[in-house]
């Protein structure tokens, strides 16, 4: 793709605009800005175990995350590996599979992030 692959002139954004008389008109995506991300000693992030409407599995949750989805992924990918567990990441939010608090905890700290456990266990 290239340097113009953020073109404002995407055809498939503007697919249902027909025609505007309006010569001030800009036409406005329902995508929100992205936020900038925090560098990770910048982050606050909380380390907690949940297990409400999960059928009874636990997973541990790390909430807080400012920044963009793929840099939310990016870290989520590397607790995954390292923990050996899959997951997910969306809305500032990373999902391990199974009780890991202590060890996405242990991790976030080896990299940088600052974050705090919360909850018991």
């Amino acid at each position: 793709m290239g340097k113009n692959s953020n073109r404002n002139n995407d055809w498939k954004d503007r697919l249902n605009v027909v025609y505007s008389t309006n010569p001030d008109f800009k036409y406005e995506t329902d995508e929100s800005e992205e936020a900038e991300t925090l560098e990770p000693s910048r982050q606050n992030l909380k380390v907690s175990i949940d297990r409400k409407q999960r059928a009874g599995k636990s997973v541990t949750l790390v909430q807080g995350f400012v920044g963009t989805d793929d840099d939310l992924k990016e870290l989520a990918k590397m607790l995954k590996s390292k923990c050996g567990v899959g997951g997910s990441a969306k809305d500032g939010e990373i999902l391990i599979q199974g009780e890991f608090k202590q060890k996405v905890y242990d991790l976030l700290l080896q990299a940088g992030y600052k974050a705090k456990m919360a909850g018991g266990n």
